[in-house]
């Protein structure tokens, strides 16, 4: 009879040992992501430094993303859609707009959101100041379609291709404020919601196979015995 359960109970140590190494290696990754969002938060609502120096940003986007910054000028009324959709309110476009700082340098400022009933509404030029955040998104992939250039609309916001359409620095801004009139569209900050942080999950649900495989071997040895019997 031990001979006949020695190999469950084998396959069923295995299989824990595994559901449970998968759960804990989660718990580790919980805490480094965890670690890195705090990370993250801290560096956005840190005090706001100069604009690095033309091309620094993409040379080492990961050096300058999320740093905050304070920037005054003015859109120079071009800019581009991104498509994007807001909680709540429905679809619409991020407003990627060319901008011109107070000692002459043009890059790229992510206004925020626009309805789509209000695409058609003129943006003439506008100065403002604002504080903000620099980034360089990472969004688009081999499946990401072609911008529509005729239609100056964008489905995901790619610096360096916005940047060469609207000739300015490959830099972007993304508002954390209006800085002046908002010509109907609302800042969306950066932040950590949008960031995945889904190990807690994980990590529930491998000890959880871990008990269901421990309960089923417990199971598979007790038919066994009883076929025995």
């Amino acid at each position: 009879m031990m001979r006949r359960l020695a190999g469950p109970l084998l396959i069923g140590l295995l299989g824990c040992a595994l559901l449970v190494a998968l759960g804990v290696w989660q718990v580790r990754r919980l805490a480094w992501k965890e670690e890195l969002l705090a990370g993250i938060e801290a560096r956005i609502a840190g005090p706001p430094v100069a604009l690095p120096p033309p091309g620094a940003v993409a040379a080492d986007p990961d050096a300058w993303r999320y740093t905050p910054v304070r920037i005054a000028g003015a859109t120079t009324g071009e800019d581009v859609l991104v498509i994007s959709g807001m909680k709540g309110v429905g679809p619409g476009y991020e407003v990627i707009a060319a901008f011109e700082t107070a000692d002459g340098r043009r890059i790229l400022v992510d206004r925020g959101f626009l309805h789509e009933d209000l695409r058609a509404r003129a943006r003439p030029p506008v100065a403002l100041d604002l504080a903000g955040n620099i980034h360089w998104p990472r969004e688009t992939d081999g499946y990401t379609p072609e911008p529509d250039i005729a239609g100056r609309l964008w489905f995901a916001r790619d610096v360096p291709s916005i940047a060469a359409f609207l000739k300015t620095e490959p830099l972007l801004v993304v508002a954390a404020e209006p800085g002046g009139d908002s010509q109907g569209i609302e800042p969306v900050p950066l932040g950590t919601a949008g960031i995945p942080n889904d190990h807690l999950q994980y990590a529930v649900t491998w000890f959880s196979l871990a008990l269901v495989w421990a309960g089923m071997t417990v199971w598979w040895m007790w038919r066994i015995r009883r076929q025995g019997s």
